[in-house]
């Protein structure tokens, strides 16, 4: 019998990435998008059914449970910018924490009344652990969230952990750390780089103006990240999963390999460090130990660095000769 998955935030990164491995695996998929809102990542949705609905409105949540009845319900609908997270405290509780904990009654409440209730994951982030975290970290990792959108998320996890241990879901955490792909939007450092590296070899660009360079990440492929999704609902008990590579890499190593695959062996002559984009130095950057989901889920990024950043660079590459943006024919499987 075909399995049924509600994802919400189906139009970004990580829902279209999912919704498409979890087609390939024979789902149906039906996916949340925000109410009036346009994506560009729309053209990668086919197959999808599309359902408009804003996380806040919890009384939609349980009539989207209704009306499809899913087995699973991967969250990874929310605010994602910490930096923006300052200015809207109360919203990113709302959709980020607020809504989370209004789907995990609604589940409760399902199960009361039908027996039964799907499985549930939340993404939760790296941010909770705050950034002066030693390395690496895995799930027993203290929380220390230093930002609206990490409080947020902190708040997320415990509440799903709570539906898990008190309520008996089968609720799971990904606890993710930076993982990107060539859907990655442009407002992102990683695609600006990769973006202005293109364009230079193409001789559409002088130069590009970036900050500073030495910020670490542990950086993923997210094409990896939402098989490890899948294999956490799929497993035969609820858990949560550190999903990261365990290596950090700092922005000049995306410079020197995004320029590199261009032909550009030396990018420095074209790189303006503008003070507008500096910041007070970073604190090392967050690595995770990804031990458990490796040992219990058989999960391991299969994705090296190199590939990474050489696929993005290859699909900006089509993208700025066809003048085409977004076609299903730039994601690899």
């Amino acid at each position: 019998m075909t399995r049924t998955a509600l994802v919400t935030g189906a139009a970004g990164q990580d829902g279209v990435l999912l919704a498409r491995h979890l087609i390939a695996a024979g789902y149906r998929v039906v996916g949340t998008v925000l109410p009036g809102s346009e994506s560009p990542l729309q053209p990668y949705l086919d197959g999808v059914e599309i359902e408009s609905h804003d996380l806040r409105d919890a009384e939609g949540f349980e009539r989207l449970l209704d009306a499809h009845e899913p087995d699973e319900v991967y969250n990874l609908a929310g605010f994602t910018s910490v930096g923006a997270s300052w200015d809207a405290v109360d919203l990113v509780h709302e959709v980020n924490t607020a809504a989370v904990e209004a789907m995990l009654a609604a589940l409760v409440a399902r199960r009361g009344r039908t027996g039964t209730a799907p499985r549930f994951f939340q993404a939760s982030s790296s941010e909770v652990f705050g950034p002066q975290a030693p390395n690496p970290q895995d799930e027993s990792t203290p929380h220390d969230p230093q930002n609206p959108y990490a409080a947020s998320k902190s708040r997320a996890q415990q509440a799903t952990v709570r539906a898990r241990t008190d309520d008996g879901l089968f609720a799971c955490v990904g606890i993710l750390y930076n993982h990107e792909s060539p859907l990655r939007g442009v407002q992102f450092v990683t695609r600006k780089i990769i973006r202005a590296a293109v364009e230079i070899s193409e001789g559409r660009q002088e130069s590009v103006s970036l900050g500073n360079l030495d910020v670490s990440r542990d950086w993923g492929a997210a094409a990896d990240y939402v098989v490890g999704m899948h294999l956490a609902l799929t497993h035969e008990e609820p858990g949560d999963y550190v999903l990261a590579t365990g290596v950090l890499h700092s922005l000049q190593d995306l410079l020197e390999l995004a320029f590199g695959a261009v032909g550009i062996d030396d990018p420095w002559p074209y790189v303006r460090q503008d003070p507008a984009l500096m910041r007070k130095a970073d604190a090392p950057g967050l690595s995770g130990d990804a031990t458990r989901a490796r040992e219990r889920l058989g999960w391991t990024p299969s994705t090296s660095f190199e590939q990474l950043v050489a696929e993005m660079v290859d699909v900006e590459l089509r993208r700025v000769r066809t003048g085409v943006e977004e076609s299903p024919e730039y994601l690899r499987g």
